[in-house]
């Protein structure tokens, strides 16, 4: 498994050293903490509107050739996150390894809530120049819920002294303004979303508010002792849930190999957006079944597929499918499939007392015996005679190794290479060997690399 590498971009009038703290209590973490263009070692780089700084983050995933890795960002580094995950998550080129996000105290797709008189205030404060110590003390003070050690607040002073007055005035008076809400939509990346209990302006209220609903597979979690710079503030109780979510996202790590040609200009756009999107959690609602059925499928997924186990996750992929599209076929002696599947789940229940609560040897027995067409219940409307659930049972297996060899994970297990001959380009890439274990370069990189 690829260890993720975290990706941390800071917030206004900060640099890539606010990550230091946290960073060190995550010793055993690949971490790369950016400086945004106007701020930090970049400060003579002015300012870059909020499109250039999505740019920037995007070109780096694609320069360090990211194949796993979570956007951490604060503050205003957490829009610039947003954005650059969105557009992962609509298939560019390059960000196939963006495998979670990290919003800490984040500034929103919408314009970003901010007391008008204080923003003007700040805004002044570069009237002539850089931003002035007792000014910039002020800025540190009102974004912390109790004064920092002396040495740290002189850290953070000497970050918002050195700030680029054109990036901290473009910021305040357009980039927080700018309004992407439309064009971010829904990411379905698994995401922490942070809030500090004492935030003002973006704390837990406006997290669920303007944050949250871009984000249907995020949790939530307040920082309680902390207000807006929570890095500075509780650096181990950040880290913390930051590791956290890490393992909890590292799973969908791909094979570097076959994450590269995913990602690659060879694949399109459309292709790689539906292949990323089967790597994503999908809730139990979601799949359109019950708590009881979703045991079910379970169940016969570890009879299908005896190295998946009893795998929840791809019952709910396979609920979709069953309720949504469908795979465009069924026998004739069977109703639609979300019927049939409903139907023929009911049967095995009724027959068996409760097929998800045997034993795996007393389930087989079951199976086998409605293969061989022997049990059914014949006369109710709602349930499958013993041809019926032989047919059933056939559909059951066919739709498991369907959805199953659909994952990108499954794909590269067995060594699938052609959903890369195509691409967005005005010609379709297609393969120029064709030979058996005859492998053109790409596809040696990617077997070389899985």
């Amino acid at each position: 498994m690829t260890q993720p590498t975290l990706v941390f971009l800071h917030a206004l009038g900060t640099s890539a050293a606010e990550w230091d703290l946290v960073r060190s209590h995550l010793p055993d973490q690949p971490c790369l903490a950016l400086d945004l263009s106007g701020f930090g070692a970049r400060a003579d780089d002015g300012y870059a509107d909020v499109a250039a700084m999505a740019d920037d983050l995007a070109d780096m995933v694609r320069a360090h050739r990211l194949t796993a890795c979570v956007l951490v960002g604060h503050s205003m580094g957490g829009k610039i996150a947003t954005l650059v995950a969105a557009r992962a998550v609509a298939g560019e080129v390059g960000l196939a390894g963006i495998l979670g996000v990290v919003l800490v105290a984040a500034s929103p797709p919408a314009p970003e809530p901010i007391n008008e008189q204080r923003r003007a205030e700040m805004i002044g404060w570069v009237a002539d120049g850089a931003v002035a110590r007792d000014d910039a003390g002020a800025f540190v003070d009102a974004n912390t819920a109790r004064p920092l050690p002396p040495s740290l607040r002189d850290r953070a002073i000497a970050d918002v002294m050195r700030s680029s007055r054109e990036a901290w005035l473009a910021w305040l008076e357009r980039g927080a303004n700018e309004d992407w809400r439309a064009r971010v939509g829904q990411i379905t990346i698994p995401t922490l979303i942070v809030a500090g209990g004492k935030d003002g302006d973006l704390g837990e209220e406006t997290q669920r508010r303007l944050n949250l609903p871009h984000y249907p597979n995020a949790t939530v979690h307040v920082v309680s002792d902390a207000a807006h710079l929570i890095p500075y503030e509780q650096p181990a109780a950040l880290a913390a849930l930051i590791a956290e979510h890490v393992d909890a996202v590292a799973g969908a790590a791909l094979p570097v190999g076959f994450a590269q040609l995913l990602g690659s200009e060879r694949v399109s756009a459309r292709t790689r957006a539906a292949m990323l999107e089967r790597t994503r959690p999908l809730s139990d609602d979601a799949s359109g079944w019950s708590a009881a059925q979703l045991d079910m499928v379970a169940a016969l997924i570890a009879h299908v597929l005896p190295d998946a186990g009893a795998d929840r996750a791809l019952a709910r992929r396979i609920g979709v499918a069953v309720h949504g599209a469908g795979d465009g076929w069924r026998f004739a002696a069977l109703p639609a499939d979300p019927q049939a599947w409903a139907y023929g789940l009911a049967t095995l229940d009724a027959l068996t007392g409760g097929f998800a609560a045997l034993s795996f040897a007393e389930q087989l027995d079951w199976l086998t015996r409605i293969d061989g067409g022997e049990v059914g219940i014949v006369a109710t409307a709602d349930r499958l005679s013993p041809t019926q659930m032989t047919l059933w049972f056939q559909d059951v297996r066919a739709e498991i190794a369907r959805q199953w060899i659909a994952t990108p994970a499954a794909m590269a297990a067995i060594g699938y290479d052609g959903f890369a001959v195509g691409g967005d380009g005005p010609r379709k890439q297609g393969y120029s060997r064709t030979a058996a274990n005859d492998l053109e370069h790409w596809q040696i990189a990617a077997e070389v690399n899985a």
